[in-house]
């Protein structure tokens, strides 16, 4: 396959002049469409705004925002004048915040309302005290020198920020010479996106991703799916991940197709949306899946339009992909797998390929994508079903960690090869298997023991709906196996119950020595549940029970 050189504002101008009257963005529960010719004279209007507050070619423009409707605007518009657009997990609290506007050097932040959780406004002023009493445009923070300019992403006016409006008033009166004159400044090879890893351990890092990163990412992706013109895509995954940046919006726009958004993930809207807007495709992080297919009225919606899709984020169920293939039409449903630094995919399964392929692996490589799985220790490629670590080589590699060049080297190795930190195994056919987390990995007593391997075995119980294996901390064996059980409505179980299942069918030392139950994991904002946290949980909840670990 031939890459393609553009930039992400190439792709929109080439489908608003090619495709000008087609819907690429849709919000279903509020009837908010966009056109593509529209969509891009909105973004025309919006970077002249930016140009005109002083955001220019390199600036590091953060946006901490649900997937509102402008959150895709000031994506573009960035792009447009080769900002750099720095995406804030909507989970993050104050410190985490104050730590990435540091970190990322922001020249100007962008920023919804927030979340029931957390207020966005109330945050930033509490980082940025000055704001109050500085004018738009002439904000000079002690704590974070680069930062000029607060912009509130809606009609609401607040203290010392501008809004979408205003931005849009003032681009107004700015010319398309100003842009093109940007335009001449940077290509495709330059950073257009900077995403910062979701920091499950130590602090997070900014990952720095090229136009040419993502766009021939997402393009190779949504082929894999058969995209064409024609394809609505469901997408409620957020927009600060690589999942609904590049899976969705890449792979929309590189082949245009048309985006159903969500602001953020409702299970019933989801349902609504497919409904009414006949989407092909829907995406979502297994956990998604499994809410969508448990919800009370998932029968009263017509799904019959979906044809594929993408579950990833983390590792997929098999029993779940085959019941969203038989429930939900999604017959052609792929996986992707990859991570930030990779943008993200590395390999994915294909529509075409058996279902026993797209259930139970994550498919073959990605075109102009070289995958092995490297001996960690060696960093030999291991035979065909031997497991070892997932690394990559390719276009696809991140420029870097953003002013972390040791941490970049730690792990891009001297071949050019980066390593994933995750364990698979590559099979006779060509495709990978996803066997999990090095971190991951439970040692008991010196045997190496696999969550997934457990995980897998204990979906077989017809109570269960969801399972998390974990290591709880022993002080004979070092770590001891747990097991976090979320159970179908209205069944019952003990823990007797699910060892004794296990008993005679899986290694002994593989037998959960620790079953709890619970009524949800501890997830990251994308969706990804941290394995980490079930170690403290799993503790505390020995505690409440006054049991103390041997």
């Amino acid at each position: 396959m031939q890459l393609f050189e553009k930039t992400l504002g190439e792709w929109l101008e080439y489908w608003a002049e090619r495709t000008p009257d087609k819907e690429f963005i849709v919000y279903s529960d509020r009837n908010l469409r966009f056109t593509y010719r529209q969509f891009d004279r909105r973004v025309d209007e919006l970077a002249k705004g930016l140009l005109s507050i002083g955001v220019t070619t390199g600036s590091h423009v953060g946006i901490w925002a649900t997937n509102v409707p402008d959150w895709l605007t000031f994506l573009f518009a960035s792009a447009k004048i080769g900002a750099v657009l720095v995406t804030v997990n909507t989970n993050y609290k104050q410190h985490e915040l104050e730590y990435l506007v540091d970190n990322a050097d922001l020249h100007t932040l962008c920023i919804s309302n927030g979340t029931s959780e957390s207020d966005y406004v109330d945050m930033t002023y509490a980082m940025v005290p000055e704001l109050r009493t500085s004018q738009r445009g002439n904000l000079h923070s002690a704590r974070f020198p680069y930062l000029r300019n607060v912009i509130y992403i809606g009609q609401e006016k607040h203290r010392g920020m501008y809004n979408t409006a205003e931005l849009l008033l003032l681009g107004q009166t700015g010319t398309d010479e100003q842009l093109d004159a940007c335009r001449r400044k940077f290509n495709c090879h330059d950073v257009v996106n900077m995403q910062y890893t979701s920091g499950t351990t130590g602090f997070p890092k900014g990952v720095m991703l090229t136009h040419h990163n993502i766009t021939n990412n997402g393009y190779c992706i949504g082929q894999c799916m058969k995209f064409t013109e024609q394809d609505r895509v469901c997408l409620p995954v957020p927009l600060f991940h690589c999942f609904g940046i590049v899976l969705g919006i890449m792979a929309i726009i590189t082949n245009g197709a048309c985006a159903v958004m969500l602001e953020k993930f409702d299970a019933l809207v989801v349902l609504a949306s497919i409904h009414r807007e006949r989407c092909t495709a829907l995406y979502g992080v297994p956990t998604m899946f499994i809410a969508e297919l448990n919800h009370p009225m998932f029968s009263m919606f017509d799904l019959s339009s979906l044809r594929t899709g993408i579950m990833a984020g983390s590792l997929c169920p098999e029993w779940l992909m085959r019941e969203v293939m038989d429930k939900m039409y999604m017959t052609e449903i792929t996986s992707v797998y990859g991570l930030t630094e990779t943008s993200p995919g590395m390999t994915q399964s294909r529509v075409d390929d058996p279902v026993e392929v797209r259930a139970a692996t994550v498919g073959s490589p990605l075109p102009e994508i070289d995958v092995k799985v490297i001996d960690p220790e060696t960093l030999e490629e291991c035979p065909v079903g031997v497991q070892g670590e997932m690394c990559c080589k390719g276009y696809n590699i991140m420029k870097g960690y953003y002013k972390m060049p040791e941490a970049t080297a730690e792990i891009i190795d001297r071949n050019g090869y980066l390593h994933s930190g995750d364990l698979g195994v590559k099979t006779p056919e060509g495709n990978f298997k996803i066997t999990g987390r090095i971190k991951d990995m439970i040692i008991r007593g010196g045997e190496n023991i696999y969550p997934r391997e457990i995980e897998e075995f204990l979906y077989k119980m017809p109570q269960i709906k969801d399972v998390q294996v974990a290591a709880v901390p022993s002080r004979k064996y070092g770590e001891e196996v747990g097991a976090f059980i979320i159970l179908k409505e209205g069944e019952t179980l003990d823990e007797a119950d699910v060892k004794d299942f296990c008993k005679g069918k899986i290694s002994r030392y593989k037998i959960p020595k620790y079953v709890f139950f619970v009524e949800g994991f501890p997830l990251t904002g994308s969706g990804k549940i941290q394995k980490y946290k079930l170690k403290d949980l799993g503790l505390e909840l020995l505690a409440a029970q006054g049991i103390t670990p041997v």
